[in-house]
């Protein structure tokens, strides 16, 4: 037999000199930005309306920082209050009770319908109402009047215009209306996890305010945080509706400055900037709460993974 004849050398294919793709009205959209950018800061600067001096003596006037505590607290209160009775409500609202269910589902629909300026309005009137806000017994006066005796079933009381100020009524008008979207972000939160999980935790014999408390809650604040997020952010805007009742937060003294000096717009530039650094703060707040709860997603796994070198992991 005959060795087989060696099979012909291939010739090696030429490198491949890769051209990168040109992008010349990428430079030019660049460039005209850039021009806009300029011509803004130019008039900013040299625009004798802004009054940059009067406007940086007074936006840290003494009323202006006690406004911006307010208006803190005012964000901060009215979360709290909104973030727990949300919770409440939407348990509520998914419970199996009709009578929860429908409460819980009236009560959405009221404070989701009624716009947030007039709840605080009607807050800061409430005095109209009743100048005394008193409890005990019901319809103790009644059953005097029935029986024709002496008899008064009141326990305790309170005059209406010393408790009901205009910061409580903010925080009570902001914090209801809040609640009720707060609920349903709760409870679109956990809707989302799965409902295997639940009957998988029942089946280890856990009760349900325990599978909801370790289970569910925790899951679905990977989707509750980020719309919470940005109810807060909207909640620190919303506190500048507090003027109407009145309540001295921060927009109600910028204003009052406005209003006193004449010089509306300098102030009006100064609460741009004071609501763009809080609202920055409560971003980055956001930002690390989302980071803890993410610990342990999907996505955060897979980081993981490609950090260590492959999608395989190590």
């Amino acid at each position: 037999m005959t060795a087989p004849a060696p099979a012909p050398e291939r010739e090696r294919p030429e490198a491949i000199r890769a051209v990168p793709v040109r992008h010349p009205w990428r430079w030019v959209a660049a460039g005209v930005i850039a021009i806009l950018a300029l011509m803004f800061v130019h008039m900013v600067l040299t625009n004798k309306a802004f009054q940059w001096g009067f406007m940086l003596e007074n936006a840290f006037a003494g009323p202006v920082l006690e406004g911006a505590r307010a208006t803190i607290l005012l964000t901060v209160g009215a979360m709290i209050i909104g973030i727990v009775l949300g919770v409440g409500i939407a348990i509520m609202r998914l419970s199996d009770n009709p009578i929860l269910s429908g409460v819980a589902w009236t009560y959405v629909w009221f404070f989701r319908a009624v716009p947030r300026v007039v709840l605080l309005v009607l807050f800061g009137n409430l005095g109209i109402l009743y100048a005394r806000f008193e409890f005990g017994f019901p319809f103790d006066f009644l059953i005097a009047d029935l029986f024709n005796i002496d008899f008064s079933g009141r326990l305790f009381g309170f005059d209406a215009r010393t408790v009901l100020t205009g910061f409580t009524a903010a925080v009570l008008g902001l914090a209801l209306s809040e609640a009720a979207y707060m609920a349903e972000i709760v409870r679109a939160g956990m809707q989302s996890i799965a409902p295997g999980q639940t009957d998988a935790a029942e089946s280890l014999g856990m009760s349900r305010a325990l599978t909801l408390r370790r289970i569910i809650l925790p899951q679905a604040m990977r989707v509750i945080i980020p719309p919470t997020g940005n109810e807060t952010i909207a909640m620190l805007k919303d506190t500048a509706l507090v003027a109407y009742v009145p309540a001295y937060e921060l927009w109600f003294q910028l204003q009052g400055i406005g209003s006193r000096t004449f010089q509306v717009f300098p102030m009006l530039i100064a609460g741009c900037l004071w609501y763009l650094a809080l609202t920055s703060i409560l971003m980055v707040v956001q930002y690390f709460i989302e980071k803890r709860f993410s610990r342990g997603s999907r996505t955060e796994g897979a980081k993981l993974r490609l950090a260590r070198g492959g999608a395989g992991g190590a």
